[in-house]
């Protein structure tokens, strides 16, 4: 079963979104504030957390998110009321892995957890390898060498460039990507996957305004040349 941490200042909030991840089977805990949240992380081992934006205290909810990824790879979605694309932009360059604005579908939220679930705790096959030009994945270990030097990648940037390296050369629009690698439609997330091929060209190219590696097809999407 799985532990996921609800977070967020508004209890009809909580209990809503709990009453739906109980039904489908997660154990759900909760915090009203940053504070609390941060030793909900701690002591009970959350495998996902829900975590509002805007909270009570010092500590918001990209702190935490900025927090949890400094340690970890525990799976964030991020819930804001907010609508200026720049503060969802922000969380996603702090590494969370998805992002869903108030007012939202409890029902599409339950889905996103349970894909955001699924693809943490699956991924490609431990006996892959794919070697894609300089790069080389390796996905027991999760790990990415470009010219043998590792790289450090986030959980969704790892996904996505080995979605990209096992299918080299090949064009794959927002939407596919959006489809294949996040596993739902791109719809209201174009952002997403824009912000996440933007960190990884800074991580993998030598000149990320001049991409040589990982290729913008205009019009069309995104590929990586090997």
């Amino acid at each position: 079963m799985s532990t996921v941490l609800v977070v967020d200042d508004e209890p009809l909030v909580l209990d809503v979104v709990a009453r739906y991840l109980e039904r489908d089977g997660h154990r759900v805990i909760t915090a009203a504030d940053g504070d609390g949240a941060l030793r909900m992380i701690e002591h009970e081992e959350p495998s996902l957390v829900l975590l509002d934006v805007m909270l009570p205290g010092k500590t918001d909810g990209l702190d935490i998110c900025r927090w949890i990824r400094s340690s970890s790879e525990l799976p964030v979605i991020l819930l804001t009321a907010r609508g200026d694309e720049a503060d969802r932009i922000v969380g996603l360059e702090l590494g969370a892995d998805d992002y869903v604005t108030k007012p939202f579908s409890p029902r599409e939220l339950a889905s996103r957890v349970k894909t955001v679930l699924r693809r943490a705790n699956g991924g490609p096959s431990p006996q892959e390898r794919v070697s894609a030009g300089p790069l080389e994945l390796d996905a027991a270990r999760r790990e990415v060498l470009r010219d043998g030097e590792p790289l450090a990648l986030t959980a969704k940037e790892f996904d996505l460039l080995w979605f990209l390296a096992a299918n080299a050369n090949r064009v794959f629009s927002r939407d596919q990507l959006m489809d294949r690698v996040w596993g739902y439609s791109a719809a209201l997330d174009t952002g997403t996957v824009t912000v996440h091929i933007r960190r990884l060209r800074e991580k993998l190219e030598a000149d990320p305004s001049r991409p040589e590696l990982l290729e913008t097809v205009w019009g069309v999407g995104y590929r990586l040349r090997a």
